[in-house]
């Protein structure tokens, strides 16, 4: 396996408060997003930094009570005309992380967004009244998986499964805590996963995903490296703005 954790071949560009990735035609898309979630077709993937209250900047400061019709808006501010999937954070893109490994002409890319001051672990009672608001905290892990492979739609169930494995594993070796119990953190209540494959035909075709796969060790070994990097910079900038 060859493993680079910089160097990624997507198309992708940082555009003011957003990152754009180029999926260089149609891909299909599975992913949890606001905008465009579930299984899709899809040309491209923004990652967007929403401020503290929550609006989209531009000509315009929009608001994003509704984030779907935001990104809707945003895709078209930029131009973008293509089926778009579209995710929010409050963590700067100058924090935006990528790593890349490959075997046996299968490639598997991630992009990653971290942010870890609304760290949860799984099964604790959220907060309020439970709505889940996505926008008022910073603390977002958003991570986007390119593959050049062809998965099959339980396939990319899998590769979600993986991706939580990872990330909550780096969470844990990291001792990052729950900020409403001090339990070890599973992941934060905002995360996001995308997962971005060809279509059927035009890639190898992946039944499975899993971590007895090679594809299950290739998402593992990039959201690893991203997740740790990530942190690594959300600690560094939380101790430059104290």
């Amino acid at each position: 396996m060859k493993k680079d954790a910089t160097q990624v071949h997507s198309r992708y560009r940082v555009r003011g408060q957003t990152l754009v990735i180029e999926l260089e035609g149609r891909k299909r898309v599975l992913s949890s997003a606001p905008q465009g979630g579930g299984f899709r077709v899809a040309s491209y993937i923004l990652n967007h930094q929403v401020d503290a209250q929550s609006s989209v900047s531009g000509t315009q400061s929009l608001s994003c009570h509704d984030p779907a019709s935001c990104l809707r808006e945003l895709a078209v501010s930029m131009g973008i005309r293509a089926s778009t999937v579209g995710l929010m954070t409050a963590v700067p893109m100058t924090q935006v992380v990528t790593a890349r490994a490959a075997s046996d002409g299968v490639w598997v890319e991630c992009f990653a967004t971290v942010g870890v001051t609304n760290a949860v672990r799984a099964g604790e009672w959220p907060p309020g009244d439970g709505a889940g608001n996505r926008l008022l905290k910073p603390g977002t892990i958003n991570l986007i998986l390119i593959t050049n492979g062809s998965l099959s739609q339980s396939a990319m169930v899998g590769a979600v499964q993986v991706v939580t494995e990872a990330k909550s594993g780096v969470l844990r070796d990291h001792g990052v805590l729950s900020c409403q119990s001090s339990a070890a953190a599973t992941g934060t209540g905002t995360d996001a996963v995308v997962i971005a494959c060809s279509l059927r035909g035009q890639g190898a075709w992946h039944i499975y995903s899993g971590t007895h796969t090679v594809m299950g060790a290739l998402i593992g070994q990039v959201v690893t490296d991203c997740v740790t990097h990530g942190l690594a910079k959300a600690r560094a900038w939380q101790e430059s703005h104290q």
